[in-house]
């Protein structure tokens, strides 16, 4: 019957986890190009589905100096592959491709 039990719970645990997203986004700075204002100063974040989200695991330098004039994060909105999932309003990124 334990055994019963923990298989169960297993189960259970295996299919509450978070699905991975992997699809094109806009991704730019979430301050200065995608209006959000829950954190201060210049953030990577990224917008699907209409719905922008801060990043954690990448940061807004990472692809280059975000306030370059052509095509830093914090004067364009460019497009990315991403790959993660969203938890507590954030998307925690596990790989991110510029497309551009």
């Amino acid at each position: 019957m334990k055994k019963l039990i923990v298989l169960s719970l297993l189960i259970l645990a295996s299919c509450s986890n978070k699905k991975e997203i992997k699809q094109v986004a806009e991704i730019s700075c979430g301050q200065c190009q995608l209006h959000l204002d829950s954190e201060e100063g210049c953030s990577l974040a990224v917008r699907f589905d209409d719905k922008a989200y801060f990043v954690d695991g990448f940061g807004i330098n990472d692809f280059g100096d975000a306030h370059d004039e052509n095509i830093g994060f914090c004067n364009a909105i460019r497009k990315a592959e991403i790959t993660g999932v969203v938890e507590n309003g954030r998307f925690f990124a596990s790989d991110i491709k510029l497309m551009e």
